[in-house]
């Protein structure tokens, strides 16, 4: 099971509505702790925008990053700049994230909590989703599973590319596509929990492929397709030809 510490600077409102909420989603797969560079206590506008969404507040307390630090992580999500830059001894095997939300305590609205709370729900989702890594290990893709993915005009797109290419980063995905990067991931997920696809991740950004034990004949029909609709390829490698800043395959901000 993987281990994500959230970071802020009180662990009172953002980093504690980031534990719970991943908690709730996804705590057979992930064990998940909140900290802070200065800790308070919980807010209560915190308590109650998680309560009012149906979320437990009880495990929920301000801890000392220190104490945190001390323990093995796999990920360190910090949701505030100033998390970031007063915590300089981040677990050196740690994958490190860095988010920034603002903090709803200023306002001392309790809209501004929930509202908070909505977008880490929507942080968290896609976090899993990219994370969230099934084994490489796959069966040949039934009929039905090929043209289900198939069916879909971005999975469809994704597949004729990387039969191109080889090899595309999430980023490269939206700018050559022109989606956005919740739908490009929501449509990487998929293909690969179908077995489709492999991803590695490399500094902030995941990279796709196509799955190297998918049969023959599959790589075929996707080749043949790539050929038979060049020009409409064509356009979206032209986008990834003039990415401004395209990544290297090291790393891709």
């Amino acid at each position: 099971m993987k281990r994500v510490l959230f970071l802020c600077t009180a662990n009172s409102a953002r980093s504690l509505m980031a534990e719970a909420v991943l908690r709730d989603m996804a705590g057979d797969r992930f064990e998940v702790a909140s900290a802070g560079t200065q800790p308070t206590e919980p807010h209560p506008m915190a308590l109650r925008a998680l309560e009012e969404a149906g979320l437990s507040t009880q495990e929920l307390s301000s801890q000392p990053v220190e104490a945190a630090l001390e323990q093995p992580w796999d990920y360190v999500i910090t949701l505030c700049d100033r998390a970031s830059r007063e915590c300089k001894s981040l677990p050196v095997n740690a994958q490190h994230i860095a988010w920034d939300f603002p903090d709803p305590v200023e306002t001392g609205r309790q809209a501004s909590f929930n509202l908070t709370l909505t977008e880490l729900r929507e942080r968290i989702e896609l976090f899993v989703q990219v994370h969230n890594r099934p084994s490489h290990s796959v069966s040949e893709p039934t009929p039905e599973r090929l043209f289900k993915a198939l069916g879909e005009s971005t999975r469809l797109d994704i597949l004729l590319l990387l039969t191109r290419t080889e090899e595309l980063c999430v980023c490269e995905f939206t700018h050559a596509l022109e989606l956005s990067q919740p739908r490009i991931s929501r449509q990487l997920g998929q293909l690969r929990e179908q077995g489709l696809l492999i991803d590695e991740r490399r500094g902030q950004w995941v990279y796709y492929r196509l799955h190297p034990m998918i049969p023959g004949w599959l790589r075929s029909v996707l080749k043949i397709t790539a050929d038979a609709h060049g020009k409409h390829l064509d356009e979206r490698e032209q986008r990834l030809a003039t990415m401004p800043g395209r990544p290297t395959g090291e790393v891709c901000r």
